[in-house]
C-alpha cells in the first residue's frame, strides 16, 4: 500500500506542477508576464520537476508492469548429461544394460531433485559397488 500511496501522491504533485508550469507559459506567451530572472528560473525548476517526476513515476510503472525480462533461447536448451567416463562406468557395472543404469539414474532423481546430473551417476555408481561388496 505504501508504494501506492507514494504513486497517487506522484500523480497528484506532477498534474499540479503541469497546471502551474502551463499557466506560467500561458502568461509568458501572452505578455501578462515579464520574463525576468525570477520567472526564467522558476520556469526552468518548474520544468526540471516536471520531468523528473513524469520519468520517475512512469519509469515506475513500466517496471512493475513489464515482468523481469528472461530471453528464450530460440533453440531448446538440451538435456544436461553425465561425463562419457561415468556413463561407461555405470554401463559396465549392470553389464552394458542401459535400459537399467537410466532407470537407476532416474530412480536416484526422483528421490534426489536438483542434484547435478553426474551426481546422480556417480551415487548410482556407489550404490551398486556398496551393494556387490556384501
Amino acid at each position: 500500500m505504501g508504494q501506492e500511496f507514494v504513486g497517487i501522491v506522484s500523480i497528484v504533485i506532477l498534474m499540479a506542477i503541469g497546471v502551474i508550469l502551463g499557466y506560467v507559459l500561458s502568461q509568458l506567451i501572452l505578455g501578462y508576464l515579464t520574463l525576468n530572472l525570477i520567472t526564467f528560473l522558476g520556469t526552468i525548476s518548474l520544468i526540471i520537476i516536471f520531468g523528473t517526476l513524469y520519468f520517475v513515476l512512469f519509469w515506475e510503472f513500466k517496471k512493475r508492469q513489464s515482468p523481469s525480462f528472461s530471453p528464450q533461447p530460440s533453440y531448446p536448451t538440451p538435456e544436461p548429461t553425465a561425463d562419457a567416463h561415468l556413463q561407461n562406468q555405470l554401463f559396465a557395472l549392470v553389464g552394458g544394460d542401459r535400459g537399467t543404469a537410466t532407470r537407476l539414474v532416474e530412480q536416484l532423481k526422483q528421490n534426489h531433485p536438483d542434484m547435478s546430473e553426474n551426481w546422480y551417476w556417480q551415487r548410482a555408481i556407489a550404490d551398486l559397488e556398496r551393494d556387490r561388496e556384501r
